[in-house]
């Protein structure tokens, strides 16, 4: 067993990312803060009482995949191994009117969500699987509403998640593309869209990764945390009433801390261990409540459609997957 095991955290100066922190450190790991806005996130550890001492922060900008490559090598310089990388950053701007683009030119909700967060996963998916007590877990944070076999998943406002035939990504997914699906931009649905290529990806990296490295690959919703500062971006009237609304009609509210420790659970417990599943703790929360393993709708799961974005969202990022010992991507 490794003596302080070693976690980082994208996203992690405020929400979820930030009380998963908090709730790894008391656990006992030491947590890499990977974050846009360093002095934000020691502010943001400070107001927590976090241990100066479990923490690394490093910046990051997961829109701009040039950054994340330097994140990376500053990861690697600093000699640690890794036990876990938790998938939690999230940009969502659903009151643009035009694109917003990343430096090499991609929506941003699509470049950060999806795209960033995938880069990272590959460039550390090798010290990942050093680890082998504990074994290493990736663990993504999905969401609802990019899950058409639940509720929230079916809302048409502004659309569901459908990625259609990818035809967004496979013409170059520059401008004038801003959708997966080549259709006109909604920045609402590219949050949706973006959700669900993590949840697409995690299911792809289980199946190509999991036998030959160990690694443990899930997702989990840890119930909606309707105040974070992913909702900052909407209307004023909107973030008063979503949280009264989940807390008293859905009853699907959690707090942040909350949801920090429901994230540190899935990295730390061995009831998490089963690689390849979305863990839920359901739509209408209740004191006390287990995790379950939550199905997933036919546009997460099929196969043909994870083999083709796998393949294109490679190639927009010019990159090669790692090589590990029987790696072939036709594992079950």
């Amino acid at each position: 067993m490794v003596k302080q095991p070693t976690a980082v955290v994208t996203g992690a100066s405020s929400g979820v990312g930030l009380y998963a922190t908090k709730a790894l450190t008391d656990r006992g790991w030491h947590v890499v803060m990977a974050c846009r806005s360093t002095p934000k996130a020691h502010r943001a550890a400070a107001a927590l009482s976090i241990d100066p001492a479990q923490l690394t922060i490093l910046p990051i900008d997961l829109g701009d995949m040039d950054n994340v490559r330097i994140f990376v090598r500053n990861f690697l310089a600093t000699g640690r191994g890794l036990q876990a990388l938790v998938c939690n950053a999230a940009v969502y701007l659903p009151r643009l009117k035009a694109p917003q683009r990343s430096p090499q030119g991609f929506e941003i909700s699509v470049a950060t969500n999806h795209l960033g967060h995938l880069l990272l996963s590959l460039l550390m998916l090798p010290r990942l699987a050093e680890s082998a007590e504990p074994a290493g877990r990736l663990v993504t944070l999905g969401t609802v509403t990019a899950n058409s076999r639940e509720f929230g998943g079916l809302i048409p406002i502004p659309a569901p998640a459908n990625l259609g035939t990818l035809s967004g990504l496979s013409s170059g997914f520059q401008p004038p593309v801003s959708m997966i699906d080549s259709g006109p931009f909604k920045p609402g649905k590219a949050y949706k869209d973006s959700k669900l290529c993590n949840m697409i990806i995690s299911r792809e990296m289980h199946r190509r990764f999991h036998e030959d490295t160990g690694v443990v690959f899930s997702t989990l919703y840890p119930g909606c945390v309707a105040d974070t500062a992913l909702f900052r971006h909407t209307p004023l009237l909107f973030r008063k009433a979503f949280p009264w609304f989940q807390k008293n009609i859905t009853r699907g509210y959690v707090t942040q801390a909350l949801s920090g420790e429901r994230v540190a659970d899935v990295v730390t417990e061995d009831d998490f261990a089963a690689s390849g599943v979305h863990w839920s703790w359901g739509n209408r929360q209740k004191p006390g409540r287990q995790a379950f393993s939550q199905p997933l709708s036919d546009r997460a799961t099929n196969h043909d459609v994870g083999n083709r974005l796998w393949d294109l969202s490679l190639a927009l990022l010019g990159q090669e997957a790692p090589e590990f010992q029987h790696s072939t991507g036709n594992a079950d």
